[in-house]
């Protein structure tokens, strides 16, 4: 029997908050699966390192870098312009940035609900409006990376939480509208995923190893997610692989929240 793997090879890919966690760990499996991938990030720095980084680990598929801060549609619109300068096209873009303010509702400020809709929220809108253009004739793939949050109530998480169903509204929304494109809309759902963000809340934990064993015992699968696990099923989104899927949203969890809890 021959296996076959989902390729990316000769596609465009832009991926937004990738030079950290899970958007670096898509942004290495697409390279991998033979896609010329772009870096679009806030954090200039971590973004060119990431880049050079993928690039000396494969040189025949270079990973370029551009910078936006996706609360400025300004500079959304000339990142995409630097890819539109590179490359001509987009064949797959990943809305995977996002911030968390944790704060309850009553702490949450019109300031802190502003900033994580924004980014999380319509930074993801303008970001693939102004993509659009870039798309074939042949279609493409957007891939959302929403969150648990989106369907599941966890205190003091209501900005992130409504920006991220917000996202998968988003994804249905586009779907429907780009589907006479050829351009599938699909989400991703992540669960606990062990990235540099989560370890940086777990070291602030009145007892991290207590929570860091909470936290495993909740999943059935008995661990945590990794980046990759999420790059995985982003893959498959943004292949062929999954040429008849479009408008629904993949949770990745290890089974986390179909556990019903007394």
């Amino acid at each position: 029997m021959t296996v076959t793997h989902p390729s990316l090879e000769n596609r465009v890919a832009l991926i937004s908050g990738a030079a950290h966690g899970i958007g670096k760990a898509i942004a290495e499996r697409f390279q991998k699966a033979g896609a010329r991938v772009v870096i679009l990030d806030q954090d200039a720095a971590a973004g060119m390192r990431t880049a050079a980084e993928l690039t000396q680990a494969c040189a025949a598929l270079p990973v370029g870098f551009a910078a936006a801060d996706l609360l400025i549609a300004g500079q959304i619109a000339d990142a995409v312009l630097e890819v539109e300068q590179l490359h001509g096209r987009i064949d797959v873009l990943v809305n995977n940035a996002g911030i968390e303010i944790d704060r309850s509702f009553e702490a949450t400020t019109v300031a802190d609900w502003d900033r994580v809709l924004g980014v999380n929220l319509r930074g993801a809108f303008l970001l693939a409006q102004a993509a659009l253009p870039l798309f074939p004739e042949s279609g493409g793939a957007i891939v959302n990376i929403s969150s648990i949050h989106a369907t599941h109530a966890f205190p003091g998480a209501l900005a992130y939480a409504c920006s991220k169903a917000g996202l998968l509204a988003l994804t249905r929304n586009l779907a429907l509208e780009l589907a006479p494109r050829h351009i599938r809309v699909n989400a991703i759902c992540p669960g606990y995923i062990d990235t540099r963000l989560w370890h940086e809340y777990l070291r602030h934990a009145a007892d991290p190893k207590a929570l860091e064993a909470a936290t495993t015992a909740l999943h059935p699968l008995g661990r945590r997610g990794l980046p990759g696990d999420v790059a995985e099923a982003a893959l498959f989104l943004a292949a062929d692989s999954a040429s008849f899927v479009t408008g629904t949203d993949l949770v990745v969890d290890g089974g986390l929240t179909i556990r019903a809890h007394p």
